[in-house]
């Protein structure tokens, strides 16, 4: 007996599996981490021993950990642990406030970064009044700000200075920086690439440091495991990242399943070595939970900043015209080798697409490496399958691409907002179709692009999924494209198994099986038992990882 006994049985609750086969149980037992029964409290009554630790969940709802298929680890704990937030829907009004709230605390040579401005204020922030207004709040400190959606930059007079920008400065490759129309002097705002030219800036000063990367990858684990969330991709891992994830593996300290994607080209906002001289360097840095299998492609911008590559016009604007549909970052031909090059190393590849017409390239580069390579077990991710062109919906199936599905935002926001002001309001509306993802037998993937959304909490995207109307009251009585709303079973399974197989994990983890990896959710309320207006208040009890508790809430 004593060597069969289970080291952790969890029983009398309502448990369930994600597992079609057996969608419901009251118990499950655990050995070595993994899952050794599951079923009614007969199943593992033979398992039960005197060293056993026995949980009684008194009814309590349990699942699955949630798994994230689309985080920024580092930005997202830098953003927790030293940076000013605030959220998107703050007014202009309210973001300088905070600005000269934080310059009367911080030494005068020190930086101010924090975020996130609604891509709603663009427009009023691009000016030379409220560049004035944000010189007078910071009080001689460099500011910069990240908007919502993480490409894009405001930034103050002295930050300016210190990163070398006048109105003789040129343009960068693929970014623009905000200039008045009558002077051409610099409004501040610094778009796509520009805002490399400020991150480089604050990188080379010795602002961030060894030990804050450090305390931020821990803090986001930690906070990932207070939302239950037990497994994530990394969207955009530079090496700095991938040795922390390591380092905190070897360490016993990782309390979740990792996988990466490593960046092709170096991302503006992230620096160091890129492509095929960080994917050599790969095999380095896996460990038993951290595996760089997947390789980020950045192929356009965001619709916001009029950046996205989309198959219709923006609308009108004084700078780009009538007709300007923007552009893709990485040609076809470029992309089909990156995809190929990546299939031979046994890598999938996150290809970042916010317009239509950058996911229609992407389907075409993937069309022609199966064309040539025939099916593959890998799975690629289109993230984040927003605007999708109507013929394009069933390719994602046939080709056999995952839609990872980040941020939160299928309901009404400021950052629609924004996209009303640059595509019009017709077809900004027409955003995230993922009933018809889902009924074209599309395998859809849950991500929260943490901190792109200020924190990655689940539940508020398994509710807007459900209702397409904004969790937290805002826009009230609005919905965002009703028709595309899911229930609640497919929600669950998004951001559970669905997300487990399009990371590579769902031999592992994902849901309630024998022989998985025993990571658990206990919840405050059965989700599947309440009204869908009330899911986002869903609050996690007790995570486990591997069978122990690595999240208790007080």
């Amino acid at each position: 007996m004593p060597e069969r006994s289970a080291d952790l049985v969890l029983t009398n609750g309502r448990i369930y599996t994600l597992d079609r086969k057996r969608p419901w149980a009251s118990s499950v037992a655990v050995k070595g981490g993994r899952i050794v029964a599951v079923g009614e409290a007969d199943a593992v009554a033979g398992l039960t021993g005197p060293e056993t630790r026995i949980v009684d969940l008194q009814g309590a709802m349990l699942m699955p950990g949630i798994v994230d298929v689309h985080a920024h680890l580092m930005m997202g704990g830098q953003a927790e642990l030293f940076e000013l937030r605030f959220p998107p829907t703050a007014s202009f009004e309210t973001l300088i406030a905070r600005v000269a709230e934080a310059a009367a605390k911080v030494p005068e040579s020190s930086w101010i970064i924090g975020g996130q401005w609604g891509s709603d204020l663009l427009p009023k922030l691009n000016t030379l009044e409220a560049l004035a207004a944000l010189d007078k709040a910071s009080q001689g400190r460099p500011v910069m700000l990240r908007d919502d959606t993480y490409h894009n930059r405001w930034i103050n007079s002295q930050a300016l200075r210190l990163a070398g920008v006048s109105a003789a400065t040129p343009d960068p490759e693929k970014g623009s920086i905000g200039r008045d129309p009558a002077t051409g002097a610099p409004t501040g705002m610094m778009i796509e690439s520009a805002a490399g030219i400020v991150e480089s800036t604050i990188a080379k000063s010795g602002h961030y440091t060894e030990e804050m990367d450090r305390a931020a990858m821990a803090q986001s684990i930690a906070t990932l495991n207070s939302y239950g969330v037990t497994a994530f991709l990394d969207a955009a891992a530079m090496q700095p990242i991938l040795a922390a994830l390591k380092g905190l593996d070897d360490r016993g300290e990782l309390t979740a399943w990792s996988v990466s994607a490593m960046p092709a080209v170096e991302p503006s906002f992230m620096f160091g070595i890129a492509g095929d001289e960080l994917i050599a360097l790969r095999d380095q840095y896996r460990s038993a939970h951290a595996r760089p299998d997947f390789v980020k492609v950045f192929l356009d911008g965001v619709p916001g900043a009029r950046t996205a590559a989309f198959h219709e016009p923006y609308t009108s604007d004084p700078i780009l015209g009538c007709c300007f549909r923007g552009s893709t970052i990485v040609t076809v031909p470029d992309l089909i080798r990156w995809v190929g090059k990546c299939e031979k190393l046994g890598l999938g590849v996150k290809i970042h697409c916010a317009g239509d017409a950058a996911v229609s390239q992407a389907l075409d580069a993937i069309d022609v490496v199966r064309s040539f390579n025939g099916p593959t077990k890998l799975v690629h991710h289109i993230a984040h399958a927003s605007y999708i062109a109507p013929d394009d919906i069933t390719r994602f199936a046939e080709l056999g691409v995952a839609a990872d599905l980040s941020p939160f935002l299928w309901y009404p926001t400021s950052f629609l907002e924004g996209h009303k002001q640059t595509m019009g309001e017709a077809r900004a509306l027409r955003f995230w179709p993922n009933k018809d993802l889902l009924e074209a037998g599309a395998l859809l993937a849950g991500g929260s692009d943490w901190p792109v959304m200020p924190n990655p909490d689940p539940w508020d995207g398994i509710e807007g999924l459900v209702t397409r109307r904004n969790p937290s009251g805002a826009f009230k009585g609005a919905a965002l494209w009703p028709e595309q709303a899911l229930d609640v079973a497919s929600a669950l399974e998004i951001f559970t198994i669905n997300s487990a197989r399009a990371i590579g994990l769902a031999d592992t983890v994902g849901s309630i099986e024998i022989g998985k990896s025993a990571d658990f959710i206990k919840l405050d309320r059965n989700v599947l038992d309440i009204q869908a207006d009330e899911i986002a208040d869903t609050k996690v009890l007790t995570t486990w990882f591997e069978g122990r508790v690595v999240y208790e809430r007080s």
